[in-house]
């Protein structure tokens, strides 16, 4: 088998009347993936995906990686991730690079696992063929009552598990939290995502209301790079502490651990360095008694990549769902993703399992020759008008600096 072809498609959804959902970051007007195909000799396709800044992964990849690889056995996945991380070493190592080489391995993956008749899992010593998932929605509302009638309908949508934006102010932090819990019950598991937001004393306040409530993860109250706040706080909450979506790479993951700032670490595949390196995080992860919750909050490919993981995993906790109306989730496959009593069953077909819905790609497919329009994509804003302006972070007690 060898590298015929290389290409890579970038896809921009828009929400209807390009408003999605409040957050911290402002109002999401749509949403943004690259989608990558390698094709080969043998007439086999591999599927993969990156999530960073659209320009920057076609350029990584089809300007200065492809001319590399073509000819390449794909099946080769290991040493071609190092010859892609070595290549990309001066300009990489994190961020886009990353991602970018990342959607290519993943799509090496999908590669090795239908030239040998197997599932990415199945490669992987999965013993399982299905993944608890949770819904990820419950951003900023208007009201209490749009907030848990959302909730409610995840529920109802057969999720066991919901996740909810908190970083409005301690005040209707703990109010929506509480709100949350009383309209699911005590069966669903609620998590929260604090949107990097809080002091330490904040999260510790806040963190108490959260483990009486039977929270059942406490995710990204600092900014990425402050793990001395996420190590400080692990000694003063009692439920576990969840982060990771914002690293890149098995070393950055295991300076998180060896640290011991986590309880639940959160990699994601079209992120993080591709199917690999996220396995690996998760078998680091285990020596250090912590679990993994993959972050997926791009596209279908990359949720079903990370699925992969996880039930590979014994310390594979559950994957993200988003739930907020993304095209990129809900139409990007033939076989559209479907969740019942909170789970994901995987495909037995070989490598990923998926066959991509042309039509959902011609529909979103940003031409090659064109930059990325202004809009406010969750993670990434371009254009001034679109930043959100949302007040500083309002803490109870007076004499606490607030959070930006």
């Amino acid at each position: 088998m060898r590298i015929d072809e290389i290409e890579v498609i970038n896809l921009r959804f828009t929400y209807p009347g390009e408003r999605g959902f409040a957050y911290a970051g402002g109002v999401a007007t749509g949403r943004l993936t690259s989608l990558v195909r390698v094709h080969t000799n043998t007439g086999h396709v591999g599927l993969g995906a990156a999530y960073s800044h659209p320009d920057i992964v076609r350029t990584v990849i089809e300007e200065h990686l492809k001319p590399h690889l073509l000819g390449k056995d794909p099946r080769d996945v290991e040493d071609l991730w190092w010859f892609m991380h070595r290549q990309t070493r001066w300009y990489g190592r994190k961020g886009a690079a990353v991602s970018a080489f990342g959607g290519l391995e993943t799509a090496f993956w999908d590669l090795r696992g239908k030239s040998r008749g197997q599932t990415v899992a199945a490669m992987l010593g999965a013993e399982r063929s299905s993944v608890p998932v949770y819904a990820s929605g419950l951003l900023w509302h208007d009201t209490l009552d749009d907030l848990t009638a959302e909730a409610m309908r995840h529920v109802s949508n057969g999720f066991q598990r919901v996740k909810m934006r908190l970083g409005k102010s301690e005040d209707e932090d703990i109010a929506m939290v509480r709100a949350v819990r009383q309209a699911v019950g005590p069966e669903i598991d609620v998590i929260v995502d604090a949107s990097m937001r809080y002091s330490v004393d904040v999260a510790e306040r806040i963190g108490r209301v959260l483990a009486e409530e039977r929270i059942f993860w406490f995710e990204e109250p600092f900014e990425p790079e402050d793990i001395d706040s996420y190590l400080a706080l692990r000694g003063r909450v009692h439920l576990p502490v969840a982060a990771g979506e914002n690293e890149f790479g098995l070393e950055g993951f295991r300076e998180l651990l060896r640290a011991g700032a986590l309880d639940i670490v959160q990699p994601d595949v079209c992120r993080a360095g591709g199917i690999g390196p996220t396995f690996a995080v998760g078998k680091l992860a285990q020596e250090f008694g912590a679990s993994v919750a993959t972050h997926t909050w791009s596209d279908a490919l990359a949720l079903t990549a990370n699925a992969h993981v996880v039930a590979s995993l014994s310390n594979g906790l559950t994957v993200e769902m988003d739930q907020t109306g993304n095209a990129l989730i809900d139409d990007l496959l033939v076989e559209p993703l479907r969740v019942k009593d909170g789970v994901l069953q995987l495909s037995d077909a070989p490598g990923l399992g998926i066959e991509l819905n042309q039509a959902t790609i011609d529909r979103w497919r940003v031409s090659p020759i064109a930059t990325v329009a202004d809009g406010n994509y969750s993670d990434f804003v371009f254009g001034s008008a679109y930043l959100g302006s949302t007040p500083p972070y309002r803490a109870t007690s007076p004499d606490l600096a607030t959070m930006s």
